[in-house]
């Protein structure tokens, strides 16, 4: 690796953080080293056609243009990635600037550095994919989402193109390359440097059928029946309206619809089914009196109300996966307005898909970070449901988490509640209670817990003062 890229790399941090946590992520790692090592010839040879899928902060994308590449398309699943890239870009641009030109006049055929460009995509999609013959990827942990990305690229991109997949050796698998083999001709593994190899994959198969993902499945579980059943007196009172939700989503189950990096896949994972369980104890919104709010926020950053919300109930998602919890909200409450948020593209494309397969129609769906960017004034959702993830690739980290839960805090009215299920080794009660307000247990096996907040703006040491 040149002088140069070393520098560029030497810039970068784990946006949001600044990389002083002991414990904390790494801006750039061995295999992101390793794959920019690997890429350099191709990259000098093809500049203007360069791919790069899964980058964490930016290492492997700026890493490319400082290399030499001309124009680099990126996708990143999740939203705080894009963030960190894009916080990253800007923090070593002048450094990149440099680098770029200097690794465009050593090219074989010297260049001006001009034109340096970089286009992010928020979705797997051909756009993405046309005409490249370099691709870059940190190997997801998912052998579904590894099945959807190198399918895209044997489809879309040009026959000549090289894959090259890294990632670090504990993490990997035999039916990676596997996964590769069906749709590629030629696969094979780089030696492994610093625990970290490569698998290179080239000569896209040409008698390979439809694209796997979207999956779609249908949920007949007990746990789902009973959920999407609305409780007695839904509907009705001087705040309903007519039903939001026909179609399939029936008391004959519920049609789930998964892209290839949605957790759990287009089933029912046990967490999720723990909270189901509990629904006959979800409030009936139904039963509540609403009234017009109002944001006291500033109105230029505040994001612009749903239409409505001053009359109908507003029950979101938070962390919405494939949308079974957000399909269930709509089915389940008919006169309630639905908000699914994720940080995940494919988790937002598998819930618009399930929501539309199931008729709910009063629904939304936003891709933030922890539902940070949701169209409604604080103080105002009746219900928040919450299954938070508790990894972070391969690692365990609880820090979206806690961001769920002060969002919760933050979009709840007084009185309104957070219904959160999580590993029941994580003890969330007090951290919960200091981000909404009492929290009980609800029910709890030896993995997961169920726990119901209940907003309190004031509470009795803020009244008295102490």
């Amino acid at each position: 690796m040149s002088p140069e890229v070393d520098a560029v790399l030497a810039r970068l941090v784990p946006h949001p953080e600044d990389g002083s946590r002991a414990d904390g992520p790494v801006a750039v790692d061995a295999t992101d080293r390793l794959l920019l090592d690997e890429a350099r010839a191709l990259i000098q040879e093809h500049p203007s056609d360069v791919v790069v899928i899964g980058d964490r902060f930016g290492a492997l994308t700026l890493g490319a243009l400082a290399s030499g590449a001309l124009r680099v398309r990126a996708h990143q699943d999740a939203i705080t990635a894009e963030a960190a890239l894009e916080a990253n870009t800007r923090h070593a641009g002048r450094t990149l600037w440099a680098a770029h030109a200097r690794a465009s006049a050593d090219a074989p055929v010297p260049r001006e550095p001009a034109g340096m460009g970089l286009t992010g995509h928020d979705r797997l999609e051909p756009a993405l994919f046309a005409g490249a013959r370099l691709v870059l990827l940190q190997l997801p942990t998912s052998l579904a989402e590894l099945t959807e990305i190198a399918e895209h690229v044997a489809r879309y991109a040009d026959p000549s193109v090289t894959l090259l997949a890294g990632g670090r050796v504990k993490h990997m698998t035999h039916a990676m390359n596997d996964v590769l083999g069906a749709s590629f001709a030629q696969v094979g593994a780089s030696l492994a440097r610093q625990k970290s190899r490569l698998l290179i994959a080239r000569e896209p198969r040409s008698d390979v059928g439809p694209l796997t993902y979207p999956v779609t499945s249908r949920l007949t579980d007990p746990e789902i029946l009973a959920a999407i059943t609305p409780p007695a007196g839904a509907g009705s009172g001087a705040a309903a309206v007519a039903p939001a939700a026909t179609g399939n989503g029936t008391p004959g189950g519920l049609t789930v619809v998964a892209h290839g990096a949605a957790f759990a896949g287009a089933t029912l994972d046990h967490g999720t089914r723990f909270l189901l369980a509990q629904a006959h104890r979800w409030p009936h919104l139904s039963d509540l009196q609403f009234t017009p709010v109002s944001s006291t926020s500033d109105t230029s950053e505040a994001p612009t109300p749903v239409p409505g919300m001053d009359v109908h109930p507003v029950a979101v998602d938070l962390g919405s996966g494939t949308g079974i919890l957000a399909t269930v909200l709509g089915l389940r409450y008919p006169n309630a307005h639905v908000l699914a948020s994720d940080r995940s593209a494919a988790a937002c494309a598998s819930t618009r898909a399930t929501l539309t397969a199931n008729g709910v129609r009063a629904a939304g769906v936003v891709r933030d970070d922890a539902g940070a960017l949701l169209p409604i004034p604080d103080g105002s959702a009746d219900l928040v449901l919450l299954n938070p993830p508790f990894h972070d690739r391969a690692a365990l980290s609880t820090d979206a988490a806690h961001r769920m839960f002060a969002t919760a805090g933050r979009i709840l009215r007084e009185g309104g509640e957070l219904w959160t299920v999580f590993n029941t080794p994580l003890h969330y009660r007090r951290a919960l209670e200091r981000a909404v307000g009492p929290t009980e247990h609800v029910a709890q096996d030896p993995r997961f817990t169920v726990t119901r907040s209940v907003r309190k703006l004031l509470t009795d040491m803020s009244v008295t003062g102490g």
